[in-house]
């Protein structure tokens, strides 16, 4: 969805037009508290100690080899933006421009490409997995070495994140080859990286794989990245129906 602003005008003055100044406030504080909870569960997914971790997690790749982790830097690095440009709006307005015409298209095109598909489909395929075989892809032994908070905060607390981001902020969505191009990118990049770990450590990021043919692979990475595709169409239409008023109020 594309905001018809003036050109002259920054771009988070559409939203401040859209939200309200109490609006614009509250959507600020939200962003901070938000940054405040994904840094906590980052540095808290970092900080168990490895001595308690299972063999995948202190071996090659370390925690960059699993989706989950990367889904919560990619959180943490969008409400970091998202904090920045709130702050300079409310405080520093005589940089509002060149901050916001900076960092707001970065912002944008991190969540509608990565943040949202990447993770509402973490999100979806770790507990529908988990309700259909817990084994593949959280094994039961991890319930006396994970504690149950630090789980639901990798695979559940994000969920809400996203859509709070969805609600509070009108983002704009990139061109749809663009944004489908770059989630694309990000995918083949993981796909060669997780590859290329069980090709020199001889363990996979998931247990699922280690079961699956090479041909049940290639269905299962076709489905997650359709999967993935079709959550990036559905955000984009979620922020198109929610924020269809932003077009009246900042022509």
């Amino acid at each position: 969805m594309r905001c018809h602003c003036r050109p002259s005008r920054p771009p988070s003055q559409c939203a401040a037009m859209v939200l309200g100044a109490r609006g614009q406030r509250a959507a600020a504080l939200l962003h901070f508290l938000c940054l405040l909870w994904a840094t906590f569960a980052l540095t808290q997914n970092l900080g168990v100690p490895k001595s308690v971790r299972k063999t995948q997690d202190t071996t090659y790749g370390g925690h960059w080899k699993h989706l989950t982790f990367l889904n919560q830097v990619l959180q943490t690095v969008l409400y970091i933006l998202c904090t920045i440009i709130d702050t300079v709006a409310l405080w520093i307005p005589s940089k509002e421009r060149t901050v916001s015409g900076t960092l707001v298209p970065r912002r944008d095109f991190i969540f509608s490409a990565f943040v949202f598909p990447i993770g509402l489909f973490v999100a979806v395929a770790f507990w529908g997995l988990y309700a259909y075989d817990r084994e593949l892809v959280y094994p039961k032994e991890l319930d006396d070495i994970n504690p149950s908070w630090l789980n639901h905060s990798m695979h559940t607390t994000i969920l809400p994140l996203l859509f709070i981001e969805l609600v509070i902020c009108p983002h704009k969505y990139p061109n749809r080859i663009k944004g489908i191009f770059g989630l694309g990118f990000f995918a083949v990049t993981y796909l060669a990286w997780i590859l290329w770990v069980h090709y020199k450590s001889g363990i996979w990021a998931y247990p699922i794989l280690g079961v699956l043919s090479p041909l049940g692979m290639v269905i299962f990475f076709f489905v997650a990245f359709t999967i993935m595709v079709t959550f990036y169409l559905l955000g984009e239409q979620l922020t198109k129906q929610l924020w269809a008023r932003c077009k009246k109020k900042c022509a």
